[in-house]
């Protein structure tokens, strides 16, 4: 081969000229690597991609019940004032700290399996799974007490004063907002339970450890919209009657 030729090689052969290098190579040998990508660098990238256009489509199906929110409370200032004071603000303020703190403790579980942590990526899981089921029992509790007030829009629907049809729609949207985000909690543990078997049995590495990843992106946008609904439900209204 001529020397100019030769200075420009490729080092790595063939399989560099592809798309390929050393990195490359080992990629294709990770039994975590599917067989439609390249390297995991490109299978994360799809992944990162693929969760935020499903998280853009969940922003789209709160957002309807959001809308509604805001346009009743046009409507109906006085009963919104009249609902939000129906709702415990020490109980709604205990699980919003609850929920800002698992996003910690799940950003923690995203380093430490990022770093090959196994161990700490368990930990910190259960740690978020732990505070995620603290809220549920807190939100339980919640309705519980609006179950025995009569509070549960319907035909037992018992509530006094002037607004009391316009309270229930307040309700109607409470529940289904809290409802929503709720199950979405609930999918959210059992995601994070699948990871943290999937630490215990050292699934991930510090090459890949997409799953953990994506749980967290999805675990962080539901603290997000409760992050929303706190101040929407509990605060706001409050905050008008004693303006």
């Amino acid at each position: 081969m001529p020397d100019g030729l030769a200075a420009h090689a490729d080092p790595h052969g063939p399989a560099s000229a592809s798309g390929f290098g050393a990195a490359g190579h080992a990629d294709a040998h990770h039994p975590a690597l599917q067989h439609h990508f390249q390297t995991l660098a490109q299978q994360q990238e799809a992944a990162t991609l693929g969760m935020w256009i499903f998280l853009v489509t969940e922003v789209m199906f709160f957002g309807g019940l959001l809308v509604a929110y805001l346009v009743y409370r046009v409507w109906y200032p006085e009963a919104w004032s009249e609902g939000s004071l129906e709702l415990s603000i020490a109980l709604g303020g205990f699980n919003t700290v609850v929920l800002i703190a698992s996003s910690l403790t799940m950003a923690l579980a995203v380093r430490s399996a990022q770093t090959g942590a196994q161990r700490a990526t368990v930990r910190w899981l259960l740690v978020t799974m732990a505070l995620g089921l603290t809220f549920l029992v807190v939100k339980f509790f919640e309705y519980k007490d609006k179950w025995e007030l009569n509070h549960i829009p319907g035909p037992n629907f018992v509530f006094e004063g002037p607004h009391a049809r316009q309270v229930e729609i307040f309700l109607s949207l409470y529940f289904s907002l809290t409802g929503l985000h709720a199950l979405h909690m609930v999918i959210g543990f059992c995601l994070l339970a699948v990871m943290a078997w999937m630490a215990h049995r050292r699934r991930f590495t510090p090459e890949w450890y997409t799953p953990v990843e994506m749980s967290g992106l999805y675990w962080h946008f539901v603290d997000i919209v409760w992050i929303f609904l706190f101040p929407l439900l509990y605060l706001v209204d409050r905050a008008r009657q004693f303006g």
